[in-house]
């Protein structure tokens, strides 16, 4: 169902999809992170799959499952920054708490930006019991390099709406520097919070080796490079497979880093 999240930025954009009946861990919550749009134009469309996503996992997985829009995309208010984004996580998050019929911890699935903003956005989150991450960047320093670029891109693909934001480039180009997801995956307590990490073969955005980083730096991370998949793993079923599958047995497994399909 349609749900609205007020935060700092005003109204976020939400979906809320509940399983049809308890899984044997009870109702754990889940919150499902977009990544950030990659065409220009693309903003207002990028979050349209979402909803489908968190029925599904709301079904398969047996979860209370929310996923949403961060700030400047599809119906959320304002405009796009890291630490904006990062703060609609815990907006959202704490809103998942509010929501009757959750006995269980939380949970996250992040795509591309959203992986990395799940990790680190988990650091300050003591109920997050897991989180898989697919196709995230290790870190931001890319975006951070340019700036301007960025910028641009957020104008076109309508992340940023306003023509005078930001007020202060500089504190918001800061803020592509002090987010990273192997700071927080290095963070993370790696015998509470239970991570798989997802990545494409031949992803043409994030590299392959940002996963085995990010995965190196938890410890105990389940590490899967699916062979062939590129940057967009949400629509690749084996990708989604495997992090269902992680769901339903909530990150049970070896603690060995592992490559396969």
């Amino acid at each position: 169902m349609d749900v609205r999240l007020e935060g700092p930025a005003g109204t976020l954009e939400g979906w809320l999809a509940m399983p049809p009946s308890p899984g044997p861990n009870g109702r754990p919550g889940m919150i499902i992170v977009p990544g950030f749009p990659t065409a220009p134009g693309g903003g207002p469309n990028s979050f349209r799959t979402f909803p489908a996503l968190a029925d599904r996992v709301a079904e398969d997985a047996r979860m209370v499952a929310l996923t949403f829009a961060f700030r400047g995309i599809s119906q959320s208010t304002g405009d796009f920054s890291l630490a904006g984004w990062r703060e609609d996580l815990r907006v959202a998050t704490s809103y998942l708490r509010t929501v009757e019929g959750i006995d269980g911890a939380i949970w996250m699935m992040g795509f591309g930006t959203g992986g990395a903003l799940a990790i680190a956005a988990a650091v300050d989150e003591p109920d997050v019991a897991g989180i898989v991450s697919m196709a995230a960047p290790a870190d931001f320093q890319d975006w951070a390099s340019r700036p301007r670029e960025l910028l641009s891109h957020a104008r076109k693909c309508g992340a940023i709406s306003d023509p005078n934001f930001p007020k202060d480039m500089s504190k918001w180009a800061s803020e592509l520097t002090e987010i990273s997801a192997i700071a927080g995956a290095a963070q993370l307590d790696a015998d509470s919070v239970r991570l798989m990490v997802i990545h494409g073969s031949s992803d043409n955005a994030v590299p392959p080796l940002d996963a085995r980083a990010i995965a190196d730096a938890h410890g105990a991370a389940e590490l899967r490079i699916i062979e062939g998949a590129r940057h967009h793993l949400r629509h690749d079923p084996r990708s989604m497979a495997t992090a269902i599958g992680f769901l339903n047995r909530r990150g049970r497994a070896p603690k060995a880093s592992s490559l396969g399909d």
